[in-house]
């Protein structure tokens, strides 16, 4: 039953000739509800399919009549209720989108097909085709994903399953984009809000695809949290750029409310997506408790799939389904996004259906999560810590792989790192004035016995060991909850450079945790860099100093150049920056003199998959830039150790060889 009323206030908006006319009413307009047998609902209308591209596409018309004939097929129909369709209102659309998206939607009606062809390179660019049944098309998949919406916020149907085309999750305020032209999902959401007592929404997006549409329609708003998990690479796998990053949180008041896992390569499975569900989207979830779930539900990540390449089978997507079932009071609403193998979108769309019918999803054979899929969980979980209480970092941490550089907890706290250094390399912890530097990095700077006398000095900031030092008792200690093991790598390069005669300046830039807070934090790193350069480096005899940074440390480094950069361009002679796959390495913001010297006097070391080899402008910035076959911080600090203590004794006049075991 198709049912239009946009029709009504919008000449320019009519369905292709040959549509009959639409029925009077949808379930959105009627002032009372009838109880209804059926607990689960569907939105379908074949008039959708009238959007096609003459040359072929991936994104075929048959996608939605192929799970509409696997659904009848296998009797589901049967046990649901069809609920009524019409064209997005204006209003509705304008809830998200611009006035100028709108108008530029619609106007695609009058295209003739000489229009077409001229202006295929345009479309092209924004990942589209057009056709003048398009804007049909597309108010119909937008008004769809309203009216299974309300119907399921309305308690009309428990669930509802939303067989829609065009997609919408890429389709953002200003752009139709990446095969959308209303983002329906987010639409659907703010009428949601607008006209029933369903405020807090989770968006589930699923589809292979980051939905940069559906992230910038609420990046700022707590009302609706969006988590994606999706094919990232770095973010040079569509849409592109850094906003589908795991840093990329929200904005505002809705910072922590946009959660992103960002798979770094193809090929991830049921065991992943799960992993991910167990340890992220559940924890997540169940802390924000929304009121309505709605599934961004494309099958692209499905197995099959040639555009995704990913290896999600039926049974995994029933299973993410099941989960997600357990929230809201059962209220989910499934609405079709992505997925162009139409073997996989059908029989995947199918196993959803049966989950939410109320049938178990199939037992799964034993699995493991993927070395990457891991890590990538742990980094989200440490990120996404800083906003939500339920996760739990340390439970996350591929504790396996890094085992022969990881001490447990229990022996730390055995062995205060302090008293580690004391005793294994003579360092004695440096005293700090300031009790706001007291209160965060008390007998966390430590530097060898001889640094006031030596006249070379390396100045080494990381984050290894964050074991805080306030024992309330030999069995308690305020520890940073993220790291259930302390893995410390800076030993390596401590026990070098005593047997190479250098003094050596050790600071944890980050010992203690910080409140959980959506608020940008104070530079406590920077601070205690500059405070010990000026109270103990400049007052040595060191006029060869390095400066090492690894990890949060880099920032610290940068943050002691640009404060201090006179006194710093005369006694440093060398800077390294050894930084992971998700961060960029800084360089410094004033321009002339100080950037020319951080140029001619610095090393960076970075994975050789880092994004930074694709952002030509950033890479001019630094001087010598060094690949290393490794992605982990942890891992990469290690295999880089021969080529960094190279380029330190070249700096301090030793003439060792600068590249070592490292390839530019």
């Amino acid at each position: 039953m198709d049912v239009d009323h946009a029709s009504d206030t919008l000449t320019a908006n009519r369905a292709p000739s040959g549509v009959p006319p639409p029925q009077p009413r949808a379930s959105s307009m009627p002032a009372t509800l009838r109880e209804s047998a059926f607990q689960v609902g569907y939105v379908y209308s074949s008039k959708m399919m009238a959007h096609t591209c003459a040359h072929g596409h991936c994104e075929q018309p048959e996608r939605i009549s192929r799970i509409f004939d696997i659904l009848n097929q296998n009797h589901c129909l049967d046990k649901m209720k069809r609920l009524p369709i019409r064209r997005v209102l204006r209003e509705e659309a304008l809830l998200v989108h611009s006035q100028a998206l709108w108008d530029k939607v619609l106007a695609l009606h009058s295209l003739t097909e000489q229009d077409i062809a001229d202006s295929e390179a345009y479309y092209n660019d924004l990942s589209l085709y057009v056709h003048p049944s398009t804007p049909y098309a597309a108010q119909l998949s937008a008004g769809g994903v309203i009216e299974a919406s309300l119907a399921v916020a309305r308690g009309e149907v428990k669930k509802a399953f939303a067989i829609v085309r065009p997609p919408g999750h890429h389709a953002e305020p200003d752009e139709h984009m990446g095969f959308c032209f209303f983002n329906n999902v987010s639409i659907a959401a703010k009428v949601v809000q607008l006209r029933t007592s369903v405020k807090k929404i989770l968006i589930l997006d699923w589809d292979v695809h980051h939905g940069n549409g559906t992230q910038r329609a609420f990046n700022d708003d707590p009302s609706v949290l969006y988590i994606s998990l999706h094919r990232y690479e770095g973010g040079n796998f569509y849409p592109n750029g850094p906003f589908g990053s795991m840093t990329s949180c929200g904005e505002g008041p809705g910072l922590g409310y946009s959660v992103n896992i960002p798979w770094p390569e193809k090929g991830m499975g049921d065991a992943d997506y799960l992993l991910a569900f167990q340890k992220i989207v559940m924890p997540i979830a169940m802390e924000f408790s929304p009121d309505l779930v709605i599934i961004s539900a494309g099958f692209d990540a499905a197995e099959g799939d040639d555009l995704g390449e990913c290896l999600v089978t039926p049974a995994g997507y029933a299973h993410m389904t099941h989960m997600l079932c357990s929230l809201a009071g059962g209220k989910v609403v499934v609405a079709l996004e992505g997925g162009y193998s139409l073997d996989a979108i059908s029989r995947s769309a199918l196993a959803v259906t049966q989950v939410i019918l109320g049938e178990m999803p199939p037992q799964l054979p034993p699995m493991v999560a993927s070395e990457a899929a891991t890590e990538t969980i742990w980094q989200v979980a440490m990120e996404q810590s800083k906003y939500w209480k339920n996760l739990d970092p340390k439970a996350c941490e591929p504790i396996e792989e890094v085992e022969q550089i990881a001490t447990s907890l229990p022996e730390l706290l055995k062995a205060h790192r302090q008293q580690y250094l004391y005793q294994t390399h003579g360092m004695l912890e440096v005293p700090l004035l300031s009790q706001t530097l007291i209160d965060r990095f008390r007998a966390q700077v430590a530097c060898t016995p001889d640094i006031m006398e030596n006249n070379t000095l390396i100045v080494f900031a990381h984050e290894f060991g964050n074991l805080a030092v306030e024992l309330d008792s030999v069995m308690t200690c305020d520890v940073r909850q993220e790291h259930s093991y302390l893995v410390d790598c800076s030993k390596q390069l401590l026990n070098w450079a005593k047997s190479e005669g250098y003094a050596v300046l050790d600071v944890n830039v980050f010992p203690k945790p910080f409140p959980k807070t959506k608020h940008k934090q104070d530079d406590y790193a920077g601070a205690v860099m500059v405070y010990l350069w000026d109270n103990y480096v400049q007052l040595t005899a060191a006029r060869k100093v390095v400066l090492v940074g690894h990890g949060p440390g880099c920032a610290a480094i940068m943050s002691l150049i640009q404060q201090r950069p006179a006194s710093v361009m005369k006694s440093v002679q060398g800077v390294v920056q050894v930084v992971g796959l998700h961060n960029v390495p800084a360089t410094p913001s004033h321009s002339g003199p100080l950037r020319q010297w951080y140029y001619n006097n610095s090393i960076v070391v970075v994975p050789s998959k880092h994004p930074l080899f694709h952002e030509s402008k950033t890479l001019k910035k630094h001087g010598s830039i060094f690949r290393m076959d490794e992605e982990k911080p942890i891992k990469l600090i290690i295999k880089a150790m021969p080529g960094i203590q190279s380029f330190i004794k070249e700096k301090f006049a030793l003439g060792v060889d600068l590249n070592g075991a490292m390839q530019r």
